[in-house]
């Protein structure tokens, strides 16, 4: 910030976001009236090709919502309040639980007990063959979930529940009005696109150590375009409040802090890597002690 200064302008909300991410819920809403009378077999198909990728999408949504980068940081709890509608054709609370949790994971990345992205010893112990690690990654939506409340159990909060609450009423009303299948639709895309998927690729491109020395990587290929710019992760890190959209002006106006950098081409490549290459596994994560800040 020092020499760029310019990169200041870059943070604050993302006038676009609250539109695109309204698009894509209505957009689901519509597949589930779509899809209410397919048989199972184009039920799981349209859930793993289309649905699920928005679904995806839309957590990754959640993400940059959770920094505030839709209305601001002067507008917190229209941030919260909408991640919450965000959520809606995820089919399962999350965005409360994720944003709780979130803000640790940048505070304390690879703080043991406190960054719960860390694999358990459990995980990094047990899932080290390719087809161990190939099971893993099918199961990653389980232990994404799972795992902050045995690493590092916090209370339920209000909003929480007001996030379960609100699914739930949805979830309700669609199953009332179509059926199970596009309650099905959404669950089932939400997990097979977050589990072993090119999306989810980002999920071990982010942090894995693929080389020794570097716990952080970008990505800069098209699945950008459908994930929010979460592969610029160096430059997320770097600068949390800026909104995605415009995280590659951050590598544009600091190359020279980037450039020079490993990062990855391909998230299928990753995936491919991290399955048949003995040399990663769960265990492949910095995990440092850390020190609890002082909540302000």
């Amino acid at each position: 910030l020092a020499k760029y200064p310019e990169i200041k302008t870059l943070m604050g909300p993302d006038p676009h976001l609250k539109w695109i991410v309204s698009g894509m819920v209505f957009m689901q809403f519509l597949a589930c009236y779509l899809v209410k009378d397919l048989s199972w077999k184009w039920i799981f198909f349209w859930a793993y090709a289309f649905g699920g990728c928005i679904n995806h999408s839309l957590t990754l949504a959640i993400h940059d919502i959770s920094h505030n980068v839709a209305f601001g940081n002067k507008q917190a709890r229209w941030n919260r309040w909408f991640a919450v509608f965000a959520n809606l054709p995820i089919g399962i609370p999350y965005s409360a639980s994720f944003k709780k949790y979130h803000i640790d994971h940048h505070r304390y990345l690879g703080g043991d007990s406190l960054d719960v992205d860390i694999p358990t010893d459990f995980e990094g112990w047990f899932f080290c063959t390719p087809l161990r690690k190939l099971l893993w990654l099918f199961l990653q939506p389980l232990f994404y979930s799972l795992r902050p409340l045995y690493v590092n159990p916090k209370a339920i909060t209000r909003m929480e529940i007001f996030n379960a609450l609100v699914q739930f009423s949805i979830d309700l009303i669609i199953y009332y009005l179509w059926g199970l299948k596009p309650i099905i639709y959404l669950i089932a895309g939400t997990i097979l696109c977050m589990g072993l998927h090119p999306i989810s690729g980002h999920f071990i491109a982010e942090h894995y150590m693929f080389l020794k020395g570097y716990e952080t990587y970008s990505y800069y290929g098209p699945l950008n375009w459908l994930t929010f710019n979460v592969g610029y992760h160096m430059e997320h890190h770097d600068f949390p409040s800026i909104p995605g959209c415009r995280l590659p002006m951050v590598k544009k106006i600091a190359a020279e802090y980037y450039d020079n950098l490993p990062y990855h081409q391909s998230w299928i490549r990753v995936l491919w890597d991290f399955v048949f290459d003995d040399s990663i596994g769960p265990y492949s994560r910095v995990k440092r002690l850390c020190k609890l800040a002082k909540e302000s």
